[in-house]
């Protein structure tokens, strides 16, 4: 073994099995990870990245999962062979991981310092005032704001991006040689995607660690890595330095990632009377405290905001979490109560009950961020797509049938599948059913929450291209929420940029993009578009 490689990789193979079906889902994988390097491991959806990565710890979901071949050699040992004894030393203490989702990862009814004290107690033997003091160290290092007063906080009690902060703490308790990291900053607003991954850089250098990274987002991966491996259907089809691949791209597949950015205007549509206008609309949660639970304060999600939206035209809005955004879509749904005017196609919103207001809603749509998790698992395709139509009792039976199938082609699915369920699609065609949806009513207005923010770029580019198209064939209205820069600025014709309840700029997105006035919009626009190059 090479003493520049921490890791080396050789023709490895995994299959998973399903009763008495075998798919390989890997196959013939060979790479190196050297000392104190970013290695990054890019490709769609079900290119094997993340089953690749997580066989160098055997985390897979064994014995359905197996290793038909291949080695994966740690110092003088393989990895594949070494008894579980022996890999619980490893895991955790030399090689470590983040994942995706660090709300999934931690354990909801643990405080911040038990999950970090019992990483400490397990490999270093450390317990009371002295792990707690590492702990400390461990938080500051990540760089959690007073550490001391979030030892006791809950998961649930921390932002997106202090989660992942303390994830990465977790990994980094005993200071590893390899930190894995899988997809570390997917679900983060561009700002903390930025300062997630500066803290990785300035710990790689402080610690001199090697650092696997697992992605889709290219842009990314550009900022951090040293080295890119390609990956297709289980197989690495490129490997290069990080500069020569975005320079050069030498396979078809790598050049169509690379070209994947979504891009292109918005749709030029006829611009028509206002669908939604919205005036000084106020979403204020009462902080109640005391035993009589008096009102001492509120959150103001939504403080003061004014708009009016032309009918084929978008309207995008972008913020970090927490912005507002979300609860200012929920409100001029009239899913949530709110202060303030709201019209929608001239008709005055906020002073309806539900029920009045339940027959404007098949005018107003939307589709939301998990296409899964929006989407019913027990309904099949055609179930999922004619509900509406069966609520609002629209034509009969042959006729909802005729319409069901009329929209799956519209957003490119094959109507034969529409007796299939939502887990026997892709995240893509999840999101497509779900756009379908929206379109089987022909509404005026389509609310879209972060509908690309789960999907590959590939994909995106895809759903974005399908919006685009809808819109101009329908001169639909779009309200656009979102936090990726690069998929508004494809579909938006106006934009509003929001924080803390409050819009701090607001305009033609063609000029807010060119020539941004608030420097929160400038923050916003420099962590998304501005790509420095790897560290040394």
């Amino acid at each position: 073994m090479n003493h520049e490689n921490l890791i080396e990789v050789r023709d490895l193979a995994v299959e998973f099995t399903s009763g008495e079906q075998i798919q390989r889902v890997v196959e013939g994988v060979s790479f190196d990870i050297r000392r104190g390097e970013t290695l990054a491991l890019v490709g769609e959806s079900g290119s094997g990245k993340s089953v690749t990565a997580h066989s160098i710890l055997r985390l897979l979901p064994y014995p359905l999962a197996r290793h038909p071949s291949g080695t994966i050699s740690y110092g003088n040992r393989d990895m594949l062979t070494l008894g579980e004894r022996q890999m619980r030393h490893i895991r955790g203490n030399r090689i470590a991981m983040i994942f995706q989702e660090p709300m999934t990862s931690l354990n909801p009814l643990h405080n911040i310092e038990k999950q970090i004290n019992e990483i400490l107690t397990l490999h270093k033997g450390l317990r009371g005032k002295a792990a707690t003091r590492r702990t400390l160290e461990l938080l500051e290092l990540v760089g959690i704001p007073e550490p001391h007063k979030r030892l006791k906080a809950l998961p649930h009690e921390l932002s997106g991006g202090q989660r992942q902060r303390v994830m990465i703490a977790m990994a980094l308790a005993n200071e590893p040689e390899l930190l894995i990291a899988d997809e570390p900053t997917t679900a983060l607003d561009v700002t903390v995607q930025l300062k997630i991954l500066e803290l990785l850089k300035q710990l790689q250098a402080r610690l001199g660690m090697a650092l696997l990274l697992i992605s889709h987002d290219l842009n990314l991966v550009k900022r951090i890595a040293h080295r890119v491996c390609v990956m297709q259907r289980g197989r690495i089809v490129e490997q290069a330095s990080c500069e020569e691949l975005f320079r050069a791209p030498q396979h078809p597949y790598t050049q169509i990632l690379l070209g994947a950015e979504p891009s292109g205007k918005p749709a030029d549509n006829v611009v028509g009377p206002p669908v939604l206008e919205v005036e000084d609309l106020r979403v204020w949660f009462p902080i109640k405290k005391g035993l009589l639970r008096r009102t001492v304060d509120y959150v103001k999600a939504v403080d003061g905001i004014n708009f009016s939206l032309p009918q084929g035209q978008t309207l995008g809005i972008v913020g970090e979490s927490g912005s507002g955004k979300s609860t200012l879509g929920l409100a001029i749904l009239r899913l949530l109560g709110s202060q303030g005017a709201i019209r929608f196609q001239g008709k005055t919103l906020d002073c309806l009950t539900q029920q009045q207001v339940r027959p404007l809603r098949r005018q107003m749509q939307v589709v939301f961020q998990d296409p899964y998790g929006s989407l019913s698992p027990r309904m099949c395709v055609s179930e999922i797509v004619g509900e509406g139509l069966r609520i609002h009792r629209i034509g009969t039976e042959a006729e909802q049938e005729q319409a069901i199938i009329a929209a799956l082609k519209e957003v490119g699915l094959d109507p034969e599948t529409r007796h299939r369920y939502p887990h026997e699609f892709s995240g893509g065609q999840r999101q497509r059913i779900a756009i379908a949806r929206a379109l089987v009513l022909k509404p005026a207005l389509i609310l879209l929450d972060e509908p690309t923010s789960a999907l590959d770029r590939t994909v995106q580019r895809q759903v974005v291209e399908l919006l685009r198209s809808l819109q101009k064939k329908y001169n639909l209205t779009y309200l656009f929420i979102s936090h990726d820069l690069a998929v508004v600025k494809a579909l938006s014709h106006q934009l509003m940029v929001v924080k803390q309840g409050r819009v701090v700029e607001q305009g033609a997105a063609q000029t807010v993009f060119a020539n941004p006035q608030h420097p929160y919009t400038q923050q916003l626009l420099e962590a998304a578009f501005l790509v420095p190059t790897a560290v040394d």
